[in-house]
């Protein structure tokens, strides 16, 4: 039996894991993967069953969970935006080597176009380099149908499954007809092998020896699948290799049916038994895929023909997300007029919150540096990020989740003073304590703001793994009590926190401040539950 819902694509992908018999989630929130666990965590079946839902610290230790739940021979999914496929690589990759005993799928959230991210990374690249299954749904219906076919070839192949999903995808909706009666969770089993988990080197060349001899049957699984798919068409002039969205975008081209051949991509790797059928039966190819030219690229490979086209050769464009618009213009069909709605509307670039805890620190920290000379603030991953922009302009670099503590300490060590480091609470639990560790031990000349609002703001106001825990962290990681001060960013209390920063600059060694102070967000809903009760 099945009934229709209207789901986002993350929905989707949420429900479809519940659906397919799931033990437990783990991830980090990060656009546009958050709405995932999010769903799961309000889910009534998922509550009944007792999945597991709650946040992880960081993308490498939700990896970690879902491989010790796998190895327990249970299902799990693993939820990340694209950059937190970097902070988990080191497990995802060994986890191809390891394999897994229940089901396990990895899905990785792309941004092109970078609505809320330091760069385009197409996550397909990462399932290629560990040799691991990738799918890639066209459709919110595909999304929640492939949770059920990604957990069932993860068991049968002895792998973890990479689900690549990009934004329109996983923030579109969509009708989608799911399942009434959801499969049973997997029981406990000690089927997991310690000689293929204990990855001695003796182990590990054993594995690697039977993940590479397993590619073969992953692409003849791919040429077979049923979510990729060789159709027919009359004009051979050119054919077309379409993945994920971008199959979407070609067919919104053609209402009434596209004149060429195309071949749909949703499973890897790349099946180039239907990729050569293709090259052989057309005399151009177009590859309309979003993200990097990953096909592409291995379709060059596989043809060496200069009739390719894609984002190489600037049939299409190489950044940024594609559109129906910017795929008829590879099609050299007209584009209607569209409306522009910035033509006449003045930019407004996004800022702090009004009343946010964020903005005292910053300018407390702009009021106390006017005093020195050459003060260098290195900035993290956040809502304070925002701290760049004006009024402020308070910090000077953003690279990836935790730098800012260790940018600080490499100035400091280079001779620069003063040197700051502002990083918010769930940064700091994600990956700034290890290079609080480094600074400690080296009692480097830097001063740490982790500015506290008591959630992880950006993404949303989901629980912070370190609420309540941070003095204790820097207490237990080496810092005295004299350099750790706690102070609550109100603009009654400027003087305080303006003379305990002075304090610290001044201070030659490493100290820590934790302004503290709910975010407005949060603040208001948790105002608004208590006056339900």
């Amino acid at each position: 039996m099945t009934e229709k819902k209207l789901l986002l694509g993350d929905e989707a992908i949420a429900l479809g894991a519940i659906h397919a018999g799931l033990s437990g989630v783990y991830a980090y929130p990060g656009t546009p993967s958050t709405e995932i666990t999010e769903f799961i965590q309000g889910n009534p079946l998922a509550a009944e069953r007792d999945i597991h839902s709650r946040w992880s610290t960081n993308e490498k230790t939700a990896m970690e969970e879902a491989l010790g739940m796998s190895f327990m021979g249970k299902r799990a999914l693993v939820c990340m935006k694209h950059v937190g496929m970097n902070v988990c690589a080191d497990p995802f990759v060994n986890s191809g080597m390891t394999g897994v005993n229940g089901g396990v799928v990895v899905l990785a959230a792309d941004d092109p176009s970078m609505h809320s991210s330091q760069d385009e990374q197409d996550s397909r690249f990462y399932g290629k380099f560990a040799m691991i299954p990738t799918f890639e749904p066209s459709s919110q219906q595909e999304a929640y149908d492939m949770m059920q076919t990604a957990f069932d070839f993860s068991e049968q192949q002895k792998l973890p499954v990479l689900l690549r999903v990009t934004t329109r995808m996983a923030h579109s909706r969509a009708v989608v007809e799911v399942k009434t009666e959801p499969r049973q969770q997997n029981g406990l089993n000690y089927d997991a092998e310690a000689k293929n988990w204990v990855l001695l080197p003796a182990n590990a060349r054993r594995r690697n020896e039977v993940v590479t001899k397993q590619q073969a049957a992953l692409e003849d699984a791919a040429a077979n699948s049923t979510y990729n798919i060789y159709m027919e068409g009359q004009d051979r002039s050119l054919g077309v290799i379409a993945s994920g969205i971008g199959f979407n975008y070609v067919m919104e081209c053609f209402p009434d049916g596209c004149p060429f051949p195309v071949l749909k991509i949703s499973q890897y790797p790349l099946p180039k038994k239907l990729v050569r059928r293709m090259l052989g039966e057309c005399k151009r190819v177009l590859i309309v895929e979003e993200g990097q030219p990953f096909i592409e690229d291995i379709v060059r490979g596989v043809a060496e023909m200069p009739n390719v086209l894609g984002k190489l050769d600037g049939t299409l464009p190489r950044t940024g997300e594609l559109n129906p618009d910017v795929v008829k213009k590879a099609f050299g069909m007209e584009v209607g007029e569209c409306f522009d709605p910035c033509a006449d509307v003045a930019p407004r670039p996004p800022a702090l919150c009004q009343g946010c805890g964020h903005r005292d620190v910053y300018a407390a920290l702009n009021e106390v540096l006017k005093e020195y000379e050459n003060p260098r603030v290195f900035g993290d991953i956040g809502c304070y990020t925002l701290g760049f922009l004006p009024p402020f302009r308070a910090i000077h670099s953003c690279v990836d989740m935790g730098a800012s503590i260790t940018m600080a300490k490499g100035a400091a060590d280079a001779g620069q003073w003063p040197s700051v480091a502002v990083i918010g609470d769930s940064t700091f639990t994600h990956s700034g304590m290890t290079g609080l560790l480094d600074a400690i031990n080296e009692n480097a000349d830097i001063t740490v703001i982790i500015s506290d609002n008591l959630t992880t703001g950006m993404t949303g106001g989901q629980d912070s793994a370190g609420t309540n825990k941070f003095e204790a962290i820097c207490r237990g990681l080496g810092l005295s009590d004299e350099h750790l001060r706690v102070v609550v960013p109100l603009p009654k209390n400027m003087p305080e926190i303006t003379q305990v920063i002075r304090d610290e600059l001044n201070y030659h060694g490493t100290s820590v401040i934790i302004p503290r102070r709910e975010c407005m967000q949060t603040l208001q809903r948790h105002l608004k539950q208590q006056k339900k009760k």
